[in-house]
């Protein structure tokens, strides 16, 4: 069982969401917050799988209740979700560590599906926001930092390899394929790279990939 908690100051925003995510077998609301501050609250006391977070909100705002929230250590993911089509909310919000970014708009399904990837630890990008981030991307580069060079200078050859091809949009099978080496390797090399940079799942590996230089957007 998934367990989630919905952030969003307005009540029906709340209802649909929870409604929808009821008549999942798979997936169980334990709570509901109306704005940031409530959000962290509600995480640390509940521990949420997922916290399908909104982003404009009054007061705390959902980037810095992500940042608070992935800040705190715990295992909690948060699927960030908005009505703004903005590259600039994505940045922030993937920054702040969320594990993904939808739009309010986006289908059932499509949601669900987010919730679940997201709790299993897979990024997700709404459709159409890929190459606004790297657009996004590009115009916040200034550099690696000394920290980032540190945790660069861990990582295998093998693992500076794996990790490229993951901020390059492959999955997993297709990076075993192209470095010909098993599947299981691969989740290996994944596993030891997110220790080694500190990063909570492969999205947050990608934007450490990207803002540390070693991909370059084409």
């Amino acid at each position: 069982m998934t367990t989630v908690l919905i952030v969003d100051d307005q009540a029906l925003q709340r209802l649909g969401f929870s409604m929808l995510l009821e008549q999942q077998s798979d997936l169980s609301v334990v709570g509901e917050a109306v704005d940031g501050a409530q959000a962290v609250r509600m995480t640390a006391e509940l521990h949420p799988d997922v916290v399908l977070m909104d982003v404009r909100m009054p007061g705390m705002d959902g980037i810095e209740a992500t940042r608070r929230i992935t800040e705190a250590g715990g295992r909690s993911r948060v699927l960030v979700m908005t009505t703004f089509d903005l590259d600039e909310y994505a940045y922030a919000a993937l920054r702040a560590g969320a594990s993904g970014f939808l739009l309010k708009d986006a289908l059932p399904g499509e949601l669900l599906t987010g919730i679940r990837a997201v709790a299993a630890g897979d990024a997700v990008i709404a459709p159409g926001l890929t190459r606004k981030l790297i657009d996004t991307f590009t115009k916040h580069l200034a550099g690696r930092t000394p920290e980032q060079e540190q945790r660069l200078a861990t990582l295998s050859r093998r693992e500076r390899e794996v990790l490229t091809a993951i901020a390059s949009g492959l999955s997993g099978a297709e990076i075993a394929e192209r470095l010909s080496i098993a599947p299981t390797t691969v989740k290996t090399h994944i596993s030891s790279i997110l220790t080694k940079i500190d990063a909570r799942d492969r999205v947050q590996a990608v934007v450490f990939a990207y803002e540390a230089g070693l991909v370059r957007p084409a």
